[in-house]
């Protein structure tokens, strides 16, 4: 199968396209200078020049603040971006992966998120998401894939801030009213891969198994890492940023079960791989 992967410079880009070429499958990687998303002739273009079975749509806009004081851009991208590609697909009749985000909820609560709940996004960054979420279901083969906390190899995170932090500091704070489940785009890649060899088409969420706080998670990088480093809880009210996070980011997986897909492990397992990847 020959799949185009958008975003393949991010974090979980790259590594789809290496899961993808250990199947025998022919991974194009792209990002912007190959294919520039927003530019609708160009898309339209490179797709029809490599005539992918299937696009995974993993390039996106992902600076939440920087999102509010721009709002054009995250849109352009996200929203405008991926319906360029849904069109495409349209008319090449190939399949479409889109890469969403838990963002596109209210945050609110504390019941699981499922696949099919009322999406009502808090923020610039989730809403344009949903808006990108909504050119896509007007496609026939389709999947969403929300994820979560996301931590790869190649990229920025928050692991390797804790870690650069701990470097310098015995001592930190971190917001304990934020609940998620970090996810390894190692394990990500490998279910993505496993979804669009099928044709179980629809919503789904994907994230690593298990729920922690931000400070939770926090204290098991640096207990798994050996650094010395006090961790302090304290509230999302303390650390205001601009754009509104979700306090409820838990997301219910078991439409993955239904569909006869694996589960990921649990991220204190793949926190443990992805240190030994790092350090």
């Amino acid at each position: 199968m020959k799949v185009l992967v958008t975003g393949v410079k991010g974090q979980l880009g790259h590594d789809v396209v290496l899961e993808l070429e250990k199947r025998g499958h022919r991974a194009i990687g792209v990002d912007v200078e190959e294919m520039d998303i927003t530019d609708a002739e160009m898309v339209r273009q490179v797709m029809e020049e490599t005539a992918p079975d299937a696009v995974i749509h993993c390039a996106a806009y992902t600076a939440v603040d920087a999102a509010e004081d721009n709002v054009s851009l995250c849109r352009r991208i996200n929203a405008e971006g991926t319906a360029n590609i849904a069109r495409a697909c349209r008319d090449l009749d190939c399949k479409m992966m889109y890469i969403s985000t838990d963002y596109v909820f209210n945050g609110r609560g504390e019941r699981p998120w499922e696949p099919d709940d009322e999406r009502e996004p808090l923020n610039v960054y989730g809403q344009t998401k949903y808006e990108g979420e909504l050119s896509v279901e007007m496609l026939e083969k389709y999947f969403i894939v929300r994820i979560a906390w996301v931590f790869g190899v190649n990229g920025k995170n928050f692991i390797k801030t804790m870690l650069n932090l701990g470097k310098t500091r015995d001592h930190l704070t971190v917001v304990d009213d934020q609940i998620g489940s970090p996810t390894y785009t190692w394990d990500l890649a490998r279910l993505l891969a496993d979804m669009i060899e099928t044709d179980r088409y629809g919503r789904y969420h994907a994230t690593n198994e298990g729920l922690c706080s931000w400070y939770e998670f926090a204290c098991e990088i640096f207990r798994q890492a050996g650094m010395p480093v006090e961790v302090e809880p304290v509230s999302s009210s303390q650390y205001p940023a601009k754009a509104v996070r979700p306090s409820n980011s838990r997301m219910d997986k078991s439409k993955l079960d239904q569909m006869g897909f694996r589960r990921l492990p649990s991220w204190q397992d793949a926190l443990g791989r992805y240190l030994k990847e790092i350090l």
